[in-house]
């Protein structure tokens, strides 16, 4: 499980192509490294990869085709930077939301308003069967990071951004038509999809 707080950012150094999978090998900055073992797991743009090899700070990830398919992923370049979590501990602080490290679907950037100490995004969701499990002031993950969900109008919704969160991530250096990775909170789905069902269940029993 992660928290949506972003730990450091990685550099993608290489890009290794084998049979049903790619093989990622970013480098990590220092104060992520200690005690990281193989087989830990880690948020890398909020998709949870293991660890499958580390090198002093270069660390290798084993991505399956499905996760190239569901994620932004497969759009990434040797050189681009990567939102890094590493997994939580029970005694450590949940300064964001719960999330899984499943990514659901994607979002592609629409709109992009800059002001004075605050950056507001706009996203429109490739997917539009997920909008119904994304609220005004819920938790949504994107590319790893737990924000709070501003307006939703229709398929697409906006997020601001305090300058701290610009800061340790890499979603202010994204551009318009560039697409994020999306994590819906699992609270927010249940409730949802169980209220869906009783009304389904009552509205057969009338007809």
């Amino acid at each position: 499980m992660f928290t949506g707080i972003i730990q450091g950012k990685g550099i993608l150094v290489d890009v290794i192509n084998r049979i049903n999978l790619n093989r990622f090998i970013v480098k990590f900055p220092n104060e992520m490294l200690p005690n990281l073992k193989i087989g830990a797991s880690v948020s890398n743009n909020g998709c949870c990869l293991t660890v499958s090899d580390i090198n002093q700070e270069y660390i290798t990830f084993d991505l399956m085709k499905e996760t190239l398919k569901l994620t932004n992923l497969e759009s990434l370049k040797i050189g681009d930077i990567i939102n890094l979590e590493r997994s939580v501990k029970y005694s450590d602080e949940i300064g964001g939301h719960i999330m899984s490290g499943h990514i659901i679907t994607t979002a592609k950037i629409i709109k992009i308003l800059k002001s004075k100490n605050n950056l507001q995004i706009w996203f429109n969701l490739c997917k539009k069967k997920y909008v119904k499990y994304i609220l005004h002031k819920g938790f949504i993950g994107i590319d790893g990071i737990s924000l709070t969900v501003g307006n939703v109008t229709n398929n697409s919704f906006c997020v601001h951004l305090i300058p701290e969160t610009i800061l340790r991530t890499t979603i202010a250096e994204k551009n318009l038509g560039e697409k994020v990775n999306i994590e819906i909170d699992f609270h927010t789905q249940a409730i949802v999809d169980t209220i869906e069902r009783i009304i389904n269940k009552k509205y057969k029993r009338i007809i």
